[in-house]
């Protein structure tokens, strides 16, 4: 697709993104429904690479996979240090992360409520 940005919902863009986190093997992929709690997205996807290649090159792929095949740019942070990779997708933010770096952040217990699992990619 070029030129135009394919006009999509929200859950068809997380499928995408989620499609994409699995062909490059991303680990431990969770998903938190914002819709309602934040103006920020409607869905937010933390995931796990084993290392700082990976971490980056499953952040550069999915920016790519977004622009490629859907006319979507996406915005990244963090992709050089590739320990916390932040993908800015507009109605999906995605958070790539070491291991090590999920553990110490936490963000899923930042944006669940107490006792309530993560949706599991």
């Amino acid at each position: 697709m070029t030129g135009r940005v394919a006009v999509m919902s929200s859950e068809e863009l997380l499928d995408h993104i989620l499609a994409s986190l699995s062909d490059d093997k991303a680990e431990d992929v969770i998903t938190i429904d914002l819709r309602g709690k934040s103006s920020i997205a409607d869905y937010m996807v933390i995931c796990s690479g084993r290392s700082t290649r990976q971490v980056a090159a499953i952040s550069e792929k999915l920016k790519d996979r977004l622009k490629q095949e859907l006319g979507r740019n996406s915005k990244l942070e963090g992709k050089d240090q590739g320990d916390w990779v932040l993908i800015d997708t507009g109605d999906v933010i995605v958070h790539v992360f070491r291991p090590e770096v999920r553990e110490f952040y936490q963000l899923e217990k930042m944006w669940l409520p107490a006792g309530v699992p993560a949706a599991r990619a």
